[in-house]
């Protein structure tokens, strides 16, 4: 059981490292990232052009919305969903316009994700964890100005209206502090992918995989678990 993991916006690979030894039982991890495409199509598609023959999932925050579309142009290919911190919702116009006005500068100008963009991000007791805030903005660092700029131009439509075309087994995984996806856009998801299971981890803003790597990787071995027995049988 390949698990692929999708990281969100301005986030890299090593965004998962401090799951690797808690996931690596079930299989070969294969980390992507969100820097080729210039939406989500064809993010998935460079993603899939590389991908094992067959995967689960795993999509954090944008990545989630990568995931979805992988499951829907490769349905054969994906196993099952694990979607972390996300929504099926289309960016609202502020959104948009406050991703956009950051545009103004020129790609050699970023200097990574600005301090309290980070730490909206994060749970408020993070708020001046140096430490925290120094890991993401250095995944935004290392993908550079480029990537911001391609990222941050994009506007998601939204996927709501098509959950149902989901079939794979999927987990959602939301926190109960994430201030940039709410409970009701997990619910939303939950409701609208048929079978799904969805869990809440406590104490954890919308990084949950750098917040909480042990509570989110024992959380995805729990569901994972019937599944690789399954696949062996």
């Amino acid at each position: 059981m390949t698990l692929l993991l999708i990281p969100g916006f301005m986030a890299d690979a090593t965004l998962w490292d401090a799951m690797a030894d808690d996931l690596a039982p079930f299989g070969p991890l294969v980390a992507t990232d969100l820097s080729r495409g210039e939406d989500i199509e064809t993010m998935a598609a460079a993603i899939l052009a590389d991908a094992p023959d067959r995967f689960v999932a795993v999509g954090f925050s944008m990545g989630g919305y990568v995931a979805r579309e992988l499951a829907r142009i490769a349905p054969e290919r994906v196993e099952a969903l694990i979607l972390i911190a996300t929504s099926a919702r289309g960016d609202t116009e502020e959104l948009i316009r406050q991703r956009r006005s950051a545009l103004k500068a020129a790609p050699k100008a970023f200097k990574g994700l600005s301090r309290p963009a980070i730490v909206s991000s994060l749970h408020p007791d993070l708020a001046t964890d140096e430490a925290m805030i120094g890991r993401v903005r250095d995944m935004g660092l290392r993908l550079g100005g480029e990537v911001f700029h391609r990222q941050s131009a994009m506007a998601r439509a939204g996927d709501l209206g098509r959950l149902d075309e989901i079939r794979q087994p999927t987990l959602i995984v939301a926190a109960d502090a994430d201030r940039l996806r709410g409970p009701d856009e997990a619910e939303e998801l939950h409701q609208g992918i048929k079978g799904s299971t969805m869990v809440h981890v406590a104490h954890s803003g919308h990084m949950i995989p750098l917040e909480q790597p042990k509570a989110l990787a024992r959380v995805m071995t729990n569901w994972l678990s019937p599944l690789s027995q399954w696949e062996r049988a």
